[in-house]
């Protein structure tokens, strides 16, 4: 199976590199998506994607980080995306919860990014929370310009947030939030997802799966998401696995 998204340079998982990765690896897992969020990791971010084959990295600037990075362009990041091990554009997106960048600067940011995955042909990283409005504005707008893939990562939004992301072309990436007791909402929108539309991811080291809360998350825990997504949608693990992978390979199309 694939972690669609992790974060292999953060604390929690940078300690320990090599266990990491063999943890995953017994686990079944057989690709993982090393995403940046910052210009100062796309340096460590793709040197962990040349040394590992089954690693792969993106280049991108997460809502948060918007204002730390005026200078961060669609040039720019066409430039860094032609990395053989760049498969990706992002994270980027919009973060109305926490608002640590002006939200106008964000907007800017992530018209960037998808004009960056529309020159080079990978796909966008979209994370959203709180900004489901500006954010399918934002999508429709830009695709009317000109097509472009990607993916809601670390879905949590409402099933009509869904409904319209996938009208657009786009794949939903369900993390460890669908175990949690209190994630009714969206276990109802993931049992219903096109089984051709779906991703699976960890978003390490945040937001460990049950039965493994209060640790930090790592590309191995992919492995319980699977089993209760399967289990939720009445699919065999087996199907699901297969399906999400072989999404995860026609999404980033360069990994393959």
């Amino acid at each position: 199976m694939i972690d669609s998204h992790c974060h292999l340079n953060y604390k929690g998982l940078v300690e320990d590199p090599n266990g990491v990765l063999t943890r995953a690896r017994a686990a079944g897992v057989t690709g993982m998506l090393n995403i940046s969020t910052r210009a100062s990791e796309w340096d460590a971010v793709i040197g962990a994607a040349e040394r590992e084959e089954d690693v792969w990295a993106s280049v991108g600037i997460h809502p948060h980080e918007a204002d730390e990075h005026p200078d961060v362009d669609r040039a720019q990041l066409v430039t860094r995306a032609a990395h053989p091990r760049v498969v990706g554009i992002g994270e980027t997106g919009l973060d109305y919860y926490y608002d640590k960048s002006d939200r106008a600067r964000q907007q800017a940011s992530f018209r960037a990014h998808i004009g960056a995955a529309r020159d080079t042909a990978l796909p966008i990283i979209i994370h959203t929370r709180d900004a489901e409005e500006d954010t399918i504005a934002i999508l429709r707008d830009e695709m009317g310009q000109g097509a472009f893939t990607g993916v809601i990562h670390c879905f949590t939004a409402s099933g009509d947030f869904a409904d319209a992301a996938m009208e657009l072309g786009l794949f939903i990436s369900i993390s460890g939030i669908v175990t949690f007791k209190n994630a009714k909402d969206l276990q109802e929108t993931a049992a219903r997802l096109p089984l051709d539309r779906l991703l699976i991811e960890t978003d390490s080291p945040f937001l460990a799966p049950v039965p493994h809360r209060g640790r930090p998350c790592e590309p191995a825990f992919v492995a319980d998401t699977a089993r209760f997504l399967a289990t939720l949608r009445g699919e065999t693990l087996d199907d699901l696995v297969a399906a999400t992978t072989t999404n995860f390979f026609a999404l980033f199309a360069k990994a393959a």
